[in-house]
């Protein structure tokens, strides 16, 4: 693929991902116009990560930026973020002036999943059927989030008509490690993969991850993309996953 095509599959994945939290819990709203999508989350009103917006040009941001900002004040959120691509020096200069603050650089990835096998499940117990508090709770435990500080609010529930999936792998019965599976055209996109701190080291989240993907494959997904954090993105480049770029985080804390 081209840079181009890489940055589309990648705003295509970060809308997906808008339109579930837009509609997964009580008070939240997908917020759409002229380019600019982005999820206002009022259930987890300090979590940036799902108080998100991306964008198609960075004319269309600045256009639409003042009433993006009122959006997000006036449903209550104290935290919000913007996907900016790395080379974007007209959007990361906009948010700068804006108050945005620099707040990491997740790879963005893609993986052509023909031929794809990745390690096998071996004994690990699997499925896709892990329900929303428990993929809440995991998520808030594996990133360090006290339970009334977190994202797990965000999660109540999923869009009518969202092809997601919710999968978790569980040790001794319990659920130490899930991940989201989103379908969107031959893309499956992956998100929120977290595992407990006291599971790590035990290939959970890779080996989930990989009979995910085979699952995506054979009901004709072609790719998978994703955005890694500095901890996954070992992970998935064992997986075969490649870096296409680099997505910079510009958030506006009040």
């Amino acid at each position: 693929m081209s840079r181009a095509d890489k940055l589309a599959l990648q705003h295509r994945c970060l809308r997906e991902l808008a339109r579930w939290m837009g509609a997964g819990s009580p008070g939240a709203r997908l917020w759409e116009a002229d380019g600019v999508t982005a999820s206002i989350v009022p259930a987890a009103p300090q979590r940036s990560v799902v108080n998100a917006a991306v964008y198609r040009s960075a004319d269309a941001l600045a256009a639409r930026y003042d009433e993006l900002a009122a959006a997000f004040e006036e449903a209550g959120v104290r935290a919000w973020t913007v996907w900016v691509p790395e080379f974007d020096a007209d959007a990361i200069g906009l948010l700068t002036a804006r108050g945005h603050a620099f707040d990491g650089k997740p790879a963005a990835m893609s993986i052509d999943l023909d031929g794809f096998e990745g390690p096998p499940a071996g004994d690990l117990d699997w499925d896709s059927d892990a329900t929303l508090e428990e993929f809440g709770r995991v998520n808030d435990a594996a990133f360090g989030f006290p339970p009334s500080e977190g994202m797990a609010p965000a999660f109540a529930g999923l869009p009518a008509g969202a092809d997601a999936r919710l999968y978790r792998a569980r040790v001794g019965g319990e659920t130490a490690s899930v991940l989201a599976t989103i379908d969107h055209g031959d893309d499956v996109s992956i998100h929120f993969v977290g595992t407990e701190e006291r599971f790590r080291g035990r290939g959970l989240a890779s080996r989930l991850l990989a009979a995910a993907l085979r699952e995506a494959r054979g009901r004709g997904m072609r790719t998978s993309s994703l955005q890694a954090s500095p901890m996954g993105e070992p992970i998935y480049l064992r997986l075969g996953y490649g870096l296409d770029f680099r997505l910079h985080l510009y958030e506006r804390r009040s």
